[in-house]
């Protein structure tokens, strides 16, 4: 399952979504870190069609988690090159240009 939440600002769609079991760790590597908060991650929870249909109508997307990337990858959403690892922990972000 998946962790997912919407928020709509506008024109503008953010998903934050991630692999369920990652809400509520923190990753740290280097100068980066990363914080799954369940308050900006935590919405409802989905599985892998839902995700696919909620990624395909987002603006912008925070994605954290091997499957949660994956999937934006199998997608077509997220250059696998793009993909930053922080501790061993998928972090991608999208940004969609050509707005509805």
């Amino acid at each position: 399952m998946f962790a997912v939440k919407n928020y709509q600002q506008g024109v503008q769609r953010l998903l934050a979504a991630c692999d369920e079991e990652l809400l509520g760790t923190r990753h740290s590597e280097g100068k980066f870190r990363l914080d799954v908060t369940p308050t900006f991650y935590d919405g409802l929870r989905c599985d892998e069609p839902e995700l696919g249909h909620y990624l395909r109508s987002c603006t912008v997307a925070n994605l954290v988690g091997k499957r949660t990337v994956d999937l934006a990858v199998g997608l077509g959403l997220v250059d696998p090159g793009n993909v930053l690892i922080i501790a061993g922990v998928p972090h991608a972000q999208v940004l969609v240009m050509d707005l509805p």
